[in-house]
Parts: C-alpha cells; structure tokens; sequence
C-alpha cells in the first residue's frame, strides 16, 4: 500500500474492536506498532521477533482465566516491564511529544486521557524527574523531558530496524513501511514512477511519501530516508549521491525585452530576481572562478519575489517577474519550449548534488539499503532531464524494469 501525502502528519487508523491495544511511537510513520488481543500474536511490522515472547504471555493469562495461579494476587507485569519503568509507558511519553497534546496522543492511541495522563505519571514516578509541565490546557516537555525523548527516538529506530532486517533476512521479502521525504517539486516530477515500479517489486511494504520543501528532521519526523538537493549540512546523518544537476540561470523572452540581458555577474546586481525561501537568508548568488584557479565570484541580488517551491519559482520567471538560478531538472522542459532563455552562459554556478540520507544507525534496515539502490540505478545518464526530457524519462525507466535487485518479487 503507497501513500502519498504533502504534510508529515500521520493518523493510525482507529481500531475496530475495545479489546484491542495499538501503541504507536516514534514518529507519524508508527514505526514500530504493538498489537495485543487476548489470543493474538505481537504483530512487530510483520516479522515475528516478539512472536514466542509473548505467546508465553497468552498461555499464562490464559491459565489464570482458567483458575490457575495468579501471582499471589499481583497484577502481572506488562510485557517489556522492568522494575522500575514499563515499555508502554515510554511509548506513550513519545506519542505525547509527537503529538503535542494528552488530547491528541489519546485519540491517536485510541486510549482515554486519564489512562495516557496515568502512564506519564507513572513513568515520571519511576525516573525521578519530571518530563512535562502541566497547566490546565497544555502540556510542555521539561528539560529532562526533551532529552530523554531525544535519546529514545533512535533507540526505538534501531529496535525496529534490527527487526525487520533480520525479518527480511528470514522471508527473502520486504516488510513493513517505509517512510520517505523529498523536495515537492523533484519528487513530483521524476520519483513518483520510480517508487510506483518499486512498490510493484514490493507488495508487501508499505511506502509513505512525503512532498515537503521544507528540511526536515529525519529522526524526530521518523522517516527512513529524506531526498535532499544542494549542500548537506548535518553530518550526523549518512548519505549516498545520487547524482548531480546543473545549475542555470534564466529567465524569460519578455523579460529580456523588457529589462535587457545582463552580461556579466555584476550586472546582475541591477535586475530583480526571484528567489528560493530556503536559501534566502544568503542573498548571495554565488559563481565559480571565470579563470582555473581563481577565487569565485558572487553578486548580492534584490530579491523582488521569495518562494518556497521550486516549481512556483520557475513560473513566476517564465511570467516575466525577475531572473531565476534554478536546477536543470527544473529549467529543462521550459527552456527546450521556448518560455525561458539561459542568461550568463559563460558563468557556473556550482551544481548541485542530489542524495539520498538516512539517519545514522548502526545497522541499515534492508528496506532503506534495497531503495537505495533502486534510485542509484535510476540515476544514471542520461539522466531523466538530459537531452529529451520525456525520452530520456522513459529510457531510465525501461532500464529499471529490466534490473534485478535482490528481494524483487
């Protein structure tokens, strides 16, 4: 099952019967959900890690339904319990954090609010320090409440991803889901077939796609993998290159006709541009030396119109608006039609790099390795938006379907 949605807000769906218990944590994807019924397995993404651990829990509960022993009149001990804290309460203190609210982790985990505001006492109560502060009508992580979020979230992440590699280890398939980000506009334009043709090789897994231009943080946002174009600048996280894209400045006939063409970089100071939100802070346009060897040159630029989405940026030049420094990937269709002009042709602008990054772990997940290097072998030339776009599109593509990867179904 795909799907795609253009926020990073997730819902789990409501469960169908009282009896049920759904924890979800770590993140809108659910990473990992634990699903109890009183004569179920633990569903842990498909794999069966904790299968025997708690048919042992089933087989005691029911000889307790059947008059047996119970515990010197004990309740019995959640599973994951230690003596001091309980697995589900902590599960219960990510999805608050996530959720920002008892109300919202409450609907979301399909539990009341007294049972959620319970937990969160209760494991407050076995760590000694206080995780959120209270008022009437929120609640607000304490300091100790945002660092023990801070380093749960990639401890769950390596449970889960333990589990379901040794999983896909065992069935030779992918299970589970798996969680992307990537800029809107690329993402729209030249992943959406990539990810159709690997969910067909994959009916197993689950695929949540993100559209958000926005950087987002893989581990608090709970994604497996993020699509990110231009300058890495967290180096905690791990990437791969997938390839590199030109940068082009351009913009319209009209407005040529209406302004001129700029010659050199410094003429550039004198016309307006549109610019991208995100990089906008640095109004720098930056470009590499004219000469081997020599310093690189950079204009500061009036920004008439900011942006942020690539694809509305494109627009806005092809109306006329202003001089845009935009990724081939976006400038190509417009400039083989005709609706922009490539401008300063003599001059380069650095290119930017496309990866693939992944939070840091000590072990890949088999899904995140496999879609990997499924975009690796996409991203070859020509690239999708060399020479014809729309041929080299399906060039790429054809050359997919007839790669063989393992654990292609």
């Amino acid at each position: 099952m795909i799907r795609q949605r253009l926020s990073c807000n997730s819902r789990p769906a409501q469960l169908s019967s009282p009896h049920h218990h759904r924890c979800h944590f770590t993140s809108p994807a659910d990473l990992i959900t634990v699903r109890a019924t009183r004569h179920s397995r633990v569903m842990f993404l498909g794999g069966a890690a904790l299968e025997g651990r708690y048919r042992s829990w089933n087989s005691s509960a029911r000889a307790r339904a059947a008059g047996g022993p119970k515990h010197n009149g004990l309740r019995e001990k959640p599973m994951f319990a230690t003596t001091r804290w309980r697995f589900d309460d902590i599960l219960t203190f990510i999805r608050v954090m996530e959720s920002g609210s008892i109300t919202a982790a409450a609907e979301r985990l399909n539990l009341s609010k007294s049972v959620i505001s319970k937990r969160i006492s209760d494991l407050e109560a076995a760590l000694g320090v206080e995780l959120f502060q209270r008022s009437t009508r929120q609640v607000r992580p304490t300091e100790n409440g945002d660092a023990f979020y801070e380093r749960m979230v990639p401890l769950i992440n390596e449970i889960n991803q333990t589990a379901e590699s040794l999983s896909a280890e065992r069935i030779k398939t992918l299970r589970g889901q798996l969680r992307v980000t990537t800029p809107m506009s690329f993402g729209a334009m030249y992943l959406g077939p990539v990810i159709a043709e690997f969910a067909r090789r994959h009916p197993d897994l689950e695929l949540a796609v993100d559209y958000e231009d926005r950087l987002v943080d893989l581990v608090q946002g709970g994604y497996d993998i993020g699509i990110r174009i231009g300058h890495l600048r967290d180096s905690n996280l791990r990437a791969r290159t997938l390839c590199e894209c030109p940068r082009v400045v351009v913009c319209s006939p009209e407005y040529i006709k209406a302004h001129g063409q700029p010659k050199t970089v410094a003429e550039l100071a004198n016309h307006q541009c549109i610019d991208y939100a995100y990089v906008h802070a640095n109004r720098l346009w930056q470009f590499e030396a004219a000469a081997k060897g020599g310093p690189p040159v950079s204009v500061s630029m009036r920004s008439r119109i900011v942006i942020n989405n690539g694809g509305a940026l494109r627009d806005m030049a092809i109306a006329g608006l202003g001089i845009a420094s935009l990724p081939l990937f976006l400038a190509a269709d417009a400039l083989r039609q005709g609706a922009l002009v490539q401008i300063l042709r003599g001059y380069r602008q650095p290119p930017y790099t496309i990866s693939a990054i992944y939070p840091p772990t000590h072990h890949v997940s088999t899904k995140v390795r496999t879609f990997i290097d499924f975009l690796v072998e996409f991203f070859v030339p020509p690239l999708p938006w060399e020479d014809d776009s729309e041929a080299a599109r399906n060039s790429a593509l054809s050359r997919l379907r007839t790669i063989k990867l393992p654990y292609d179904a």
